[in-house]
C-alpha cells in the first residue's frame, strides 16, 4: 500500500462500480465484495473523523453544533436567496442600476449593494419583498410611503405636461415613474399612481414646497372565517362589483396575517388595486 497516495474521491468510486457491473459474473462476484468492504472502510473512516473533530470541540467548549449551520447562517443563505430571485424576477435594486427585462446576465453584486440594499434589509426583518418595484426617493426603495401610516411627506415634485397643457407625469424626488390619474385642481393638486401599480397619492404643490399623501382606501373586500372539523381557516372573498365572485384561500392562522396574506395576494395578481382596499372580517 502506498502511505502517500490521494485518497478516490466519491465520482472516481462510482465509476468503479459502474465497471464493477460491467464484468463478467464471475468476476464481479468477488470484485464486488470487495468494493463493497472498501466502501464500509471508508464510512467508518469518516466516523471516526467526526468524532475525533466533536471530541476536539468539546475540549475547546464549543457546542456540540459547532460544525453544523447554525440556523441564523441558514435564514441569512434563505434570505440571500429570496434577495437574489427577487433582483432577477421582478428587477429593481435601487437608483437603476439593475438591468431592465429581459434580463440575461445577472450583474456583479458589490459588498455595498448588501450593505446597502433597502430590500435586502426589508427580507431580512421577515417581510416579504412586492411582487412590483416599489417609487424610490433619490434612488432607494420606498416601501414606507407604500405600507407606514398615511402621512404627507415633504417632497421635490415637478409636474409634466404635454404641448396642450395636459399634466402627464410627475418626478418626485427623483422617482420619474408618477403617472397622473387626475389633475384634481390645475396647478396645486393631482391624484397619482406609480406605474399604475399600487396606491393613489394626494400631490399638493404650493409655493413652499410640495408634500404627498397616501389616499385612503377605495373599495372594501371581505375575509372570513371559516371553521370545518375544528380546523380554523381564512379566506378571501373576492371580485368585481357585479356579483360574481371567487373564494382565495389565505395561509394563515391569525385575522393578521390572513390580512397580509391578502395583499400580497392582490399586489401579485391585481397590482393596480393594492393599496387601495380595506378588509372586512366576517367570522
Amino acid at each position: 500500500m502506498n502511505p502517500d497516495a490521494e485518497p478516490l474521491d466519491a465520482e472516481v468510486l462510482m465509476e468503479f462500480s459502474e465497471r464493477i457491473a460491467a464484468l463478467p459474473p464471475a468476476e464481479a462476484g468477488w470484485v464486488g465484495r470487495l468494493f463493497d468492504e472498501c466502501l464500509r472502510a471508508r464510512l467508518h473512516e469518516a466516523e471516526l473523523l467526526a468524532a475525533t473533530a466533536d471530541e476536539s470541540d468539546e475540549e475547546q467548549g464549543l457546542p456540540a453544533e459547532h460544525g453544523a449551520l447554525s440556523e441564523d447562517l441558514a435564514q441569512v443563505a434563505l434570505d440571500t436567496a429570496e434577495w437574489l430571485k427577487t433582483l432577477w424576477q421582478v428587477g429593481y435594486m435601487g437608483a437603476g442600476s439593475f438591468p431592465s427585462a429581459p434580463r440575461s446576465a445577472f450583474p456583479t453584486v458589490e459588498l455595498e449593494d448588501v450593505l446597502m440594499s433597502s430590500l435586502f434589509a426589508r427580507i431580512r426583518q421577515g417581510k416579504r419583498p412586492l411582487p412590483f418595484p416599489p417609487p424610490t426617493r433619490n434612488g432607494s426603495p420606498w416601501h414606507e410611503l407604500l405600507e407606514g401610516e398615511s402621512e404627507a411627506y415633504v417632497v421635490d415634485a415637478e409636474i409634466v405636461a404635454d404641448a396642450d397643457g395636459k399634466a402627464l407625469v410627475a418626478t418626485i424626488d427623483a422617482c420619474s415613474d408618477w403617472r397622473v390619474v387626475e389633475e384634481l385642481q390645475p396647478g396645486s393638486a393631482y391624484l397619482l399612481q406609480h406605474q399604475g401599480k399600487g396606491p393613489l397619492f394626494r400631490l399638493h404643490l404650493a409655493a413652499g414646497g410640495a408634500t404627498l399623501r397616501r389616499e385612503p382606501p377605495r373599495w372594501s373586500r371581505v375575509i372570513a372565517l371559516v371553521e370545518r372539523g375544528g380546523f380554523r381557516s381564512f379566506v378571501l372573498h373576492w371580485g368585481p362589483d357585479d356579483g360574481r365572485e371567487q373564494t382565495i384561500p389565505l395561509r394563515a392562522a391569525t385575522w393578521e396575517r390572513a390580512e397580509s396574506a391578502a395583499e400580497y395576494w392582490i399586489a401579485a395578481r391585481h397590482p393596480e388595486m393594492y393599496g387601495q382596499i380595506r378588509f372586512e372580517r366576517r367570522e
